[in-house]
């Protein structure tokens, strides 16, 4: 089994709560790299999945012995573990905004920007409904996910649209842009507001529409340590390998924009 499918494998939804997260972790069972007794755990905004596998994979080829374990959800999801306790050496995520929440707490160390992104509207292949535009969103009888608003591309979303004055009615809210993504996906929305990388990252599966609005609300990916890491140094080498050039062009040729 490649280093890619093993993570893939372990990758957990973080959706849960921070005791169920740490007890999930304790039922891993040790792995041929977790025996030597160095992990460093990951929380990662869900839209930033392809390129933390790909940054990890190289991690680990760089530093043996180390198991990169990352977990991958909606940042604000992930901010709350973090508050409540669930063990994590860094985090990534999709807006300043929830990474401030964790500033705020002392709970991280200074944040550092590496990335950003923009929306775009995600439809099934072919666009049934039509949509060409944002105003188009609003239509009667569209079927429209979007993120909720404590989620970064929930928090863009509301941003973009207040400023462009349009009023949407999405069919549901949902707690991450990958869950946006799968809801275009599995055919149950006629359209959805994702980011640009998402789009891209679903190749055939989806259409993206680019729409000028979408400048209007360009979300700042920033990275820290969490404070409470057993694994200081090499929670900070993590960092690190994201802001090098190295961890930058695997960002870069998957559609995010640099800071």
């Amino acid at each position: 089994m490649t280093a890619r499918a093993r993570r893939t494998a372990r990758v957990t939804a973080a959706l849960l709560a921070a005791t169920s997260v740490a007890a999930g972790l304790a039922g891993c069972g040790p792995g041929p790299v977790a025996a030597d007794g160095t992990t460093l755990t990951v929380f990662a905004a869900a839209s930033l999945t392809e390129a933390f596998e790909q940054v990890a994979d190289d991690f680990e080829a760089d530093h043996p012995g180390v198991d990169v374990r990352l977990s991958l959800a909606g940042s604000s999801s992930l901010v709350a573990q973090i508050q409540q306790g669930a063990p994590a050496d860094v985090f990534a995520s999709a807006d300043t905004t929830t990474m401030d929440e964790l500033v705020a707490d002392d709970l991280v160390g200074t944040p550092q920007d590496f990335a950003t992104n923009t929306l775009q509207i995600a439809v099934p292949p072919g666009n049934p409904a039509g949509v060409a535009s944002l105003q188009d969103l609003a239509a009667p009888g569209l079927r429209l996910v979007v993120c909720a608003p404590q989620v970064p591309c929930g928090a863009a979303t509301a941003a973009t649209v207040d400023g462009a004055g349009i009023a949407l009615q999405p069919v549901s809210e949902e707690q991450s842009v990958t869950d946006v993504l799968g809801k275009v996906t599995a055919g149950e929305a006629d359209a959805g507001l994702v980011y640009v990388t998402d789009v891209a990252r679903a190749g055939d599966q989806v259409d993206g529409i680019p729409f000028a609005e979408s400048d209007a609300a360009v979300n700042t990916y920033p990275i820290a340590t969490v404070t409470d890491t057993d694994q200081p140094e090499l929670a900070r080498e993590f960092v690190d390998a994201v802001l090098s050039p190295e961890g930058q062009a695997v960002l870069a040729g998957l559609g995010f924009a640099a800071p």
